[in-house]
Parts: C-alpha cells; structure tokens; sequence
C-alpha cells in the first residue's frame, strides 16, 4: 500500500463563529491509501486552536511516508502511534488514515465495477438511500437578531432540534433571546441544545445554568472549560443535563495517557449525562466506537457531531454513526458551510441527512 495527500483550502460563506472566535476558512488534508487495484480515501480536518495536532503541517508528518511500501503492520503502527494520549499523537490525520484503510478494505472485499471515487465503506439502508438519520439545525454566534432569525428559518425548514452556540454575548442577551424563541415554540414542539464551548466562568456558571432551566432546555454542551477542577460539581449540581465535548479531547477512553488519565476515569469522576463523540478529534470511528462502550457501562449517552470537517469526513461520519441506528438527532451537516469544498456523498433534506447513492 501506499500513501498520498493533497491539501484544500476551503473557505466559509460566512464566519463561523464560536466563544474561542471566529473562522474564515479551513485547511483539510484528503489521504489516500492505495493498492495495485483501489483507493481508500479519508480527511484530516484538525481544528487550530482545539485538536491535538491542530498546529502541526501534517504535509510534513506525511511526506516521509509517500515513497514507502507499507505494509498491513505498518499501518497498524502507524495509528498505534497517533492515537490519542500518546507523545506522537495525530488525532485528524489517524481518523482520516484508518476511514481510508476501512474503504480500501470495503473495495476489496466487494470489488467495485466503478471506477468512481467513494468513501463507502459500511453497507445498510443509510449507506444504500433508503432512510436519512435525523440532525439538529446549528444556530451559530452572530447578533441576537441573526441568531433568532435563524433559529425560526431552521425550524421552518423542518428542525424539531436545534442547537445554540452560547458564552460569547453578554448572558443576559442570551438569556432574552432563548426566552423569545420559548415565546414562539415550546418544548413540545422544539427542542433546544445550547453548546457553551467551555465559555461559562467557574464562579458563575451554575448561576447561569439555573437562570437557563426555565427555557427547558435539553442539554448543555461543555459549560465550563475543560481540565476545570470543578467540572464534576458542575456536572452533579446542573439542573440542565450537561454534555462533555472538549474534556474528551487528547486522551484515550480506556489508556492512560501523558495527561495522566483515561476516558473512563474522566467519566466516573465527572458523571456527565452525555457524551459528544466527535471522531475527527477523539482520533477515528475506533476510538468512537470505545468511548460509545466506556460510556455504557456507566449509563452515559451519547451523541455524534461533525467537527467542521469538508464533505468527506463528514460522510464517513455520518455512515459511521448510522450503524447504531440512533434515536436521537445528530450534529452533522456541516458541509454546507463551504463555498468550495470536496465532492458531496451526503445531503440534507429537512432535517435529516441522506447519504448520496448516486456518488458513490
């Protein structure tokens, strides 16, 4: 087998904007995995100021690599060495070199007739277009009108679940704009998630998080930042069921890494009610598919989020995720946030998300 890259630059139609700032534009790695007869094809897509490998030129971790046969063992060291928790940690690139190596591997165990590129690799009624799998509509940060304006256009648009980004306006504003949307829609007919990106202070946050309750809010994604030394109180304290995201990041589910502590550690001690699996950060579907298995055995669910990645990570997200056929809305989509971006194998209608038959 061997190796090979090429980098996009993918700018946005808007900035995304989130309590860490803003994007303009997003730079995405596709690696290839190739044999004599196919190619698996898989997308690094870190995020710079919060994956691991966010401020590392994966190019130059990649070069060495191109001129060299690889075996099956080296592949396996290879994603042996980036997983997280260990000194050469690459979470983004190994999500993108084990999603190429399962489409290599899907290739050729089926042998496709088509020469047209996929990243398919799992086979079921999602994969074959016979069903779309449920997503919340995204509310990203802007002003308060903006803000509402979109959360009403994805609820007209089919959106019975919608997030929020939170923590970057002044709370009080928040709070009026929540307050307005409940005014509109109710619980019975909207859910709401709010997503604090970490932007909630220790001293206050159980504050807001009480002042929030009467919104009847769904969930709160990572109120307070992570590595906080009160992260378990305000995870037992919160009236507002509170989902981990970022605290996830950097550390294996099950090992012991350099920062000292497992997945399952981290879990027992905190005791979220969810978890938000995000594979392009956590280090690949596998490691996913672990933290889904930790987070089981201690009651804790769980949902799956895109992670700004282009159109093929996020439909090797997607295709991942529909094999535990979930019940609960989905944060994918992301996508559509590109003025350029990767060709499309997923699309969205409503508010589900299908994959493409016709591209693969």
């Amino acid at each position: 087998m061997r190796i090979h890259f090429q980098t996009k630059s993918m700018e946005f139609l808007k900035p995304a904007k989130t309590s860490r700032g803003e994007y303009l534009h997003k730079t995405s790695i596709l690696v290839s995995l190739s044999n004599n007869l196919y190619t698996g094809i898989g997308e690094a897509a870190p995020l710079p100021d919060l994956s691991i490998d966010g401020g590392i030129d994966l190019g130059l971790v990649l070069s060495p690599l191109l001129d060299k046969e690889l075996t099956e063992n080296d592949l396996f060291d290879l994603l042996a060495q980036w997983e997280p928790g260990e000194s050469g940690a690459m979470p983004s690139l190994r999500f993108a070199l084990h999603c190429a190596w399962k489409n290599l591997q899907f290739q050729q165990h089926n042998k496709p007739t088509s020469l047209k590129q996929s990243v398919h690799w799992i086979n079921n009624d999602f994969t074959a277009g016979k069903h779309g799998m449920k997503i919340n509509g995204l509310v990203w940060m802007n002003g308060a009108e903006a803000m509402y304006e979109e959360a009403i256009s994805k609820f007209n648009a089919g959106f019975r679940c919608i997030k929020i980004k939170v923590g970057a306006l002044d709370f009080d504003e928040e709070c009026r704009l929540i307050e307005r949307i409940r005014r509109n829609l109710s619980a019975f007919a909207l859910e709401l998630r709010l997503d604090a990106n970490g932007g909630f202070q220790e001293d206050t946050a159980l504050e807001q998080l009480h002042e929030l309750k009467r919104f009847e809010i769904h969930s709160i994604e990572q109120p307070i930042c992570a590595g906080s030394h009160t992260l378990d109180q305000v995870c037992r304290e919160s009236p507002i069921d509170v989902a981990l995201d970022e605290s996830l990041i950097g550390i294996h589910p099950t090992k012991d890494g350099r920062f000292g502590q497992s997945g399952s550690s981290l879990l027992s001690w905190a005791k979220p009610k969810y978890i938000i699996l995000k594979p392009t950060l956590l280090g690949g579907t596998d490691i996913a598919d672990t933290w889904i298995q930790v987070a089981a055995k201690q009651n804790i669910g769980w949902w799956s989020t895109s992670a700004l990645e282009g159109n093929v990570g996020l439909a090797s997200i997607a295709q991942w995720v529909s094999q535990y056929r979930p019940s609960m809305p989905q944060g994918l989509g992301t996508g559509l946030l590109f003025k350029d971006n990767f060709q499309s194998y997923t699309r969205v209608e409503g508010d589900a998300v299908w994959f493409n038959r016709n591209a693969s």
